[in-house]
């Protein structure tokens, strides 16, 4: 989860004024609110997220704690791909996360015959990322998803109306999922070259390929 932090800052002569810093990860922004504390000039220290809700020091500290052994800061790309010569589609998500001190990723991929289009597809994509997610226990976290799909980002955020059936569909079993688990979503469009990895899965779904892995990121890992 990234946050900001807004301060107010009191002079020795009792002259205040309120900062607000940039975006940051969670516990980074903790050590600063807690280095400027002891300065024992900075007062009302409240915390932001990307969801507008408000953090004192003393929940931050809590639910950093909590989450400290659970997948957190959570990055889901997804992609889905539609052959018409053969009916068959290809989906595929790649999942980023911190847990327990340690960054991880993971891919998947899968394929369907039961789909009838591309958009339907990107759709079945983004629900295979939840099932994921699902799977690694994650839940009562705001979670990124990234796609190259105009239609799923857009409708899922609520830009643009969902007036096909099939789709609206699809839409409900997200909605379902996401409040199973009350994961917080935010859907971000990227040019498909930005979404290279998922969309390779798909492809390798639609030619047979499986793909289960989950491996631990380090400095020498892409």
């Amino acid at each position: 989860m990234n946050i900001s932090i807004e301060w107010i800052y009191k002079t020795p002569r009792g002259a205040e004024t309120t900062f607000r810093s940039e975006g940051m990860p969670a516990a980074k922004g903790l050590l600063i609110a807690e280095d400027l504390e002891r300065t024992g000039r900075a007062k009302s220290i409240i915390f932001t997220d990307s969801f507008d809700s408000t953090w004192t020091i003393k929940e931050l500290k809590r639910y950093i704690k909590e989450i400290e052994t659970e997948p957190h800061n959570i990055t889901v790309y997804f992609d889905g791909g539609f052959d018409r010569t053969t009916s068959t589609a290809g989906l595929g998500c790649v999942i980023y996360f911190e847990q327990s001190g340690k960054s991880y990723r993971v891919r998947k991929n899968a394929p369907s015959e039961l789909l009838k289009s591309n958009n339907e597809a990107e759709y079945a994509a983004l629900h295979l990322s939840l099932v994921e997610l699902e799977r690694l226990n994650v839940h009562h976290l705001p979670v990124v998803f990234i796609g190259d799909s105009q239609v799923v980002i857009n409708q899922m955020s609520g830009e643009w109306a969902l007036l096909e059936k099939d789709l609206s569909s699809w839409a409900d079993r997200i909605d379902e999922k996401l409040k199973k688990l009350s994961i917080r979503p935010k859907y971000e469009l990227v040019p498909r070259k930005s979404n290279a990895e998922a969309d390779r899965l798909a492809t390798q779904a639609l030619n047979g390929i499986d793909i289960t892995a989950q491996l631990e990121l380090n400095v020498d890992n892409d």
